[in-house]
């Protein structure tokens, strides 16, 4: 008797264990409901299955396997109280990490970027984000929480669906045929006039890109260069667009770059778009009113303002970045403080080492037409140039300094912001290298085509500082530190796909920074293959 009351209670305390249980998944059910998935179940694997379009990889996220769950769920018999949690903890686990993706991206950036000073995002909870979508019914609302608030994170979701609309385009099934050479030319080209046997692909090509306009195609959508036997206006115009869109010198003449450039499938272009969300997601953006971002593959500085309105371009200009062999510029986030007008350059001890002191060797004059000066430990500064000097440099006894005045290496006007690589933004005597397609010529400092009009962006805060007056302290050839009562956020950044005025540009990849991080997430989703967890 004794032995049955034991197994009774036993029975009855695992049918109330059982039932708390249930209690309690029923108390946290978020996606399913009298053992079916719910509509918000549906849409979350809808979601997850359409992460493509964000450059996210629905795999990551089980998102075949919880479709097929969910598709079983709602046919088959009434999930049991332990499947359903188990469905209940699959789906949560998979939207916490797309929205978590979509928020900081797949990756940590220094996976591919050994000295980024990027800071993490912060201010984004996954799991609570996507409690407040489910109890409000719009899961929406947690995905535009955590996408970037840029305009052009968005504009580049709709280039992505039209380049992905165009990897099976009949225009590159077939590679262009080579290029013709002109009698005397050293290189093949394709200029104005010419004959040339890829005429229709690369019309067909450039109708494609949207490049040659519908005005210049005939019914049906076919090129109507098809019957021109010659390399005409209306494709030297479609050109030059494509070569604005690329980097490339709009003259309309296709040498090996603009060539090369239109050979380009459009699956790699998916790529490049896909790469640049994924940096975006990264990059700490509109986290003040004003702010300054230098793309290093566009070789361009962008100022903005952050208004209630959205987002207003207010300077656009060419830059100069660092090498891409030896010296390229690094990534990271500041406040831009000083100002330094008609400033000395104190030459870093490396390139003085490799550089400056085996020149003055072979060139002293070199020395006073540059207007350099050594400068020792106590601060005494000697403006002649001896051989124990140099030896002194060598040592870490001594450093080189360019004086300001119209040879300086800086120009004259030079702006600040604290970095561990010394990087900073600054004029350049070197003006005809702004003419340049391609601009990775320093030694990693950003040189800068338009300097007035960034200072005049920058001292907005200052009223007193007008164009003249810059001008006068840049001129001054006596250096002289401002400092901002607004520090201004500079990012430098890298993407090789941007769009601007409703036109998607493309890049080339100098660093080849998209390289590695397109290994990296390779590596990160074959990690993640199979059933979701928690990120």
């Amino acid at each position: 008797m004794t032995g049955l009351r034991t197994t009774t209670m036993r029975l009855l305390c695992a049918v109330l264990a059982w039932c708390s249980a249930a209690a309690a998944v029923a108390d946290d059910r978020l996606w399913v409901e009298g053992g079916r998935p719910g509509p918000q179940a549906r849409q979350a694997v809808e979601r997850l299955a359409g992460a493509a379009s964000h450059g996210l990889e629905p795999q990551d996220y089980g998102a075949d396997a919880l479709r097929q769950r969910v598709a079983s769920a709602l046919q088959g018999p009434p999930l049991a109280p332990e499947a359903a949690a188990t469905l209940e903890q699959a789906l949560t686990a998979a939207m916490e990490r797309y929205l978590a993706h979509l928020h900081r991206g797949r990756i940590d950036p220094r996976q591919v970027h050994a000295t980024v000073s990027l800071p993490r995002q912060i201010g984004f909870d996954a799991a609570a984000a996507l409690r407040a979508a489910l109890a409000a019914g719009d899961l929406e609302q947690a995905e535009r929480q955590a996408v970037p608030r840029l305009p052009l994170y968005e504009n580049l979701r709709r280039a992505l669906a039209e380049q992905r609309a165009l990897v099976d385009h009949e225009a590159w099934r077939q590679a262009l045929p080579p290029l013709p050479r002109t009698p005397g030319s050293r290189t093949p080209k394709l200029e104005p006039g010419q004959p040339y046997a890829g005429l229709v692909p690369l019309a067909q090509r450039l109708a494609a890109l949207g490049d040659l306009t519908a005005a210049t195609t005939v019914a049906g959508g076919s090129p109507a260069v098809a019957a021109v036997p010659v390399y005409d206006a209306a494709l030297v115009d479609a050109v030059k667009r494509f070569q604005q869109r690329h980097g490339l010198k709009d003259d309309g003449i296709i040498g090996a770059a603009t060539l090369r450039q239109l050979q380009v499938a459009p699956a790699a272009r998916v790529r490049q778009i896909e790469l640049t969300l994924e940096r975006l997601r990264w990059t700490p953006l509109l986290h003040g009113p004003r702010m300054i971002v230098v793309n290093i593959p566009a070789f361009v500085l962008n100022a903005y303002e952050v208004r209630e309105d959205g987002v207003a371009m207010r300077q656009t200009m060419k830059v100069i970045v660092g090498k891409s062999v030896d010296a390229r510029t690094p990534l990271f986030d500041q406040d831009l403080s000083l100002i330094e007008f008609s400033p000395y350059w104190n030459v870093p001890a490396t390139i003085a080492r490799k550089e400056l002191v085996p020149r003055l060797r072979r060139d002293p004059a070199h020395f006073a037409r540059e207007g350099y000066e050594f400068v020792g430990a106590d601060g005494r500064v000697s403006t002649t140039l001896t051989p124990a000097l140099l030896d002194g440099v060598l040592a870490g006894q001594q450093r080189l300094r360019q004086r300001p005045g119209p040879r300086n290496a800086l120009g004259d006007i030079k702006f600040v912001l604290p970095n561990n690589d010394s990087i900073y933004l600054h004029h350049t005597p070197s003006t005809q290298l702004f003419d340049r397609d391609r601009r990775d010529f320093s030694h990693g400092c950003i040189r800068l085509q338009d300097p007035v009009a960034l200072a005049l962006f920058v001292l907005e805060g200052q009223p007193e500082w007008t164009e003249e007056r810059i001008r006068a302290a840049m001129a001054a050839g006596k250096s002289s530190t401002l400092r901002l009562t607004d520090p201004v956020r500079v990012v430098i950044t890298y993407g090789t796909a941007i769009v601007r005025d409703g036109r998607t540009y493309f890049y080339d990849d100098i660093y080849g920074h998209d390289r590695l991080l397109d290994a990296a997430l390779r590596r990160a989703s074959a990690v993640r293959s199979g059933p979701a967890t928690r990120s």
